[in-house]
């Protein structure tokens, strides 16, 4: 059994000045929006943050951007956010953007103990600067490091009470490898059943990489709304 919390208030309370975060999502899919909501209520300041993308302008990770409350952003994408790109372009925040197959590759290798790996990805680009390239079979190849954090924020469709976690279709995105990479992983549900009610081998997130479970509904909003 899991803690079952009742409140993100409550979820995110051991979250303090200038934590390591991993970010479930893509674009605003299945991202953990009740936790983002939390954290900005909380206040709490000079975080790294590690996800895809920066949300947009007034939902999602871009909430904890317009509050000033993120000092590094880790994503692959700037996405539809203009503050985003005003605070790179002012130097008020750092970034590090990372090719999207590495950094699901980082974050993958960070959850399953693996220090490092080689990747193509990079090779004779900015990217590749200060890190070292080996070649193998006549292919150069970068060093990338693994990624972990100290939380872990995802969002899933189900939890049991044991914290096992189901997502609904692209909402998996990058939420399974977030669960297992950080060193407390907090998942907002939509739904809670009881022990037994997920098929075993339907099960996207084991529940010994969950620490935390928090159920609230979504708002679901829609990044870019395209009409006919």
């Amino acid at each position: 059994m899991k803690p079952i919390l009742n409140s993100f208030d409550e979820a995110v309370q051991d979250i303090q000045d200038g934590a390591t975060l991993l970010v479930g999502g893509f674009g605003l899919v299945g991202i953990p929006e009740n936790l983002i909501k939390a954290i900005r209520d909380k206040g709490v300041k000079d975080l790294t943050v590690i996800s895809n993308n920066c949300g947009v302008d007034d939902w999602g990770l871009g909430l904890l951007l317009k509050n000033k409350q993120i000092k590094k952003m880790v994503g692959s994408y700037v996405g539809e956010n203009k503050e985003f790109e005003r605070q790179v372009l002012s130097g008020e925040l750092e970034v590090e953007l990372i090719p999207q197959g590495t950094l699901a590759e980082r974050i993958r290798a960070g959850g399953a103990g693996i220090p490092a790996f080689y990747t193509p990805a990079g090779v004779g680009t900015p990217i590749a600067e200060g890190k070292e390239v080996r070649s193998f079979d006549g292919k150069e190849y970068l060093l990338e490091p693994a990624i972990k954090a100290d939380f872990s924020l995802v969002r899933a469709a189900k939890a049991d009470l044991m914290g096992n976690l189901v997502y609904n279709k692209t909402a998996r995105n990058f939420n399974p490898m977030i669960a297992a990479a950080g060193e407390v992983t907090i998942a907002e549900v939509e739904e809670l059943v009881e022990n037994g009610a997920l098929e075993p081998d339907q099960i996207h997130t084991p529940s010994i990489y969950v620490q935390k479970v928090i159920v609230g509904e979504q708002e679901k909003r829609i990044e870019r709304l395209t009409t006919r």
